[in-house]
């Protein structure tokens, strides 16, 4: 048996490919199966190690990005994406996957074609609340569609509605286990204030940070701060946040850290009481699992389709409270916090909201899938 996967160069379409591996594994140990062989095919490996610990075997394929506005390069990425289909459909017809599993992005395109015209089953996921262009193309390949948010169903055509399934967004194992014995310790957080966690996206958010570091001499005095900046801006950000913190009694509480790996994101967010973040459908899906209440500032729609339709579709719940970027203003946010922290009830009915968004088994719905059509297309 042998299964492919595809997916765009971002950890939203990374991580939760490796979230469906695991998947796999754990029910090859629980029914006896011979292990798949996995391949990974997309213009870059994002995460190698993830792919070794996971035994998927990584396979270039070139793809080129349709930008949503006009620009030369439109015309030369699409000579790219032309080579990567014929390069994908080479690579498919040696390995002759008995399914293919993509998870969208740019990426996706040129392996989701080749499945096609080769004829091998597609199990696309889409994981935001609007869907992206590259599975509204790939939706009329598709064997099954699975979605994260309801209102992602009503994007796609009526001819193929019958093919989608609602399973949530696949989350790495890891992540939903959380350190809270010990976690305050490690993070050398002060025990009788509550703690925020602070995450920008994997590279970081350079308007957070702005708005952070000008609220900081009055958050500080809150809640402990573990602010994840990005590596580009880890430097600049903890410079300032030092000369802003110098006079301060509670400098201690702040917490700058450049990237959170998975045992720190675990760590943090074992000890959070509040989590402000990005809008991407991984980290609120994360949120969702972790049952914290939150606050969203979603990356504008000039910038990205997605971000805020999926901060609003999960507001909705009553988990999280929406900031738009640009009325975002460091007195806002202390505002903010300051309502939701003190406000033991208002917390509570935010974290049922969370808890009822994720689905913990929405890998293991997926990778069921996989292995289900996998064993029909074997046979």
């Amino acid at each position: 048996m042998t299964i492919a996967f595809t997916g765009g160069g971002t950890g939203g379409h990374f991580y939760p490919i490796i979230a469906i591996a695991e998947a796999l594994a754990d029910f090859v140990r629980e029914e006896h199966l011979i292990a798949p062989k996995l391949y990974y095919l997309a213009p870059s490996a994002f995460d190698e190690k993830a792919l070794f610990e996971n035994s998927i075997t990584y396979i270039h394929v070139s793809a080129g990005k349709m930008r949503r506005y006009t620009s030369i390069r439109n015309v030369t990425d699409s000579f790219i994406t032309f080579f990567g289909i014929i390069a994908a459909v080479i690579t498919l017809f040696r390995l002759y996957p008995d399914v293919v599993v993509s998870k969208g992005g740019y990426g996706s395109v040129p392996t989701v074609i080749a499945a096609w015209l080769l004829h091998i089953p597609i199990i696309i996921h889409e994981s935001d609340a609007k869907p992206g262009r590259a599975n509204l193309l790939a939706a009329k390949f598709a064997t099954k569609i699975a979605i994260s948010f309801e209102s992602a169903a009503a994007y796609f055509p009526k001819k193929v509605q019958g093919k989608i399934a609602r399973t949530g967004i696949p989350i790495r194992k890891a992540l939903g286990r959380l350190e809270t014995e010990g976690a305050r310790q490690f993070l050398g957080l002060e025990k009788e204030v509550p703690t925020i966690v602070i995450l920008g996206g994997s590279q970081g958010a350079v308007k957070i940070n702005e708005v952070v570091i000008s609220a900081l001499p009055e958050l500080v005095t809150i809640a402990n701060l573990i602010h994840q900046t990005g590596q580009t801006n880890f430097e600049h950000v903890q410079s300032i946040g030092q000369v802003v913190l110098a006079k301060s009694p509670h400098a201690s509480r702040y917490h700058p850290i450049n990237y959170l790996n998975e045992t720190a994101l675990q760590r943090a967010a074992g000890a959070a009481d509040l989590v402000v973040s990005r809008a991407g459908a991984n980290s609120i899906a994360e949120i969702g699992l972790w049952k914290k209440p939150s606050i969203l500032i979603p990356i504008p729609e000039s910038i990205s389709h997605d971000q805020r339709t999926n901060a609003y579709s999960y507001a909705r719940t009553g988990a999280a409270i929406v900031l738009e970027e640009e009325n975002l203003t460091p007195h806002l946010l202390i505002s903010e916090v300051q309502r939701v922290l003190g406000d033991p009830e208002l917390m509570k009915r935010m974290a049922v909201g969370a808890a009822g968004f994720t689905d913990p088994d929405a890998a293991r719905l997926v990778a069921r899938a996989a292995l289900s059509i996998a064993l029909t297309h074997e046979s």
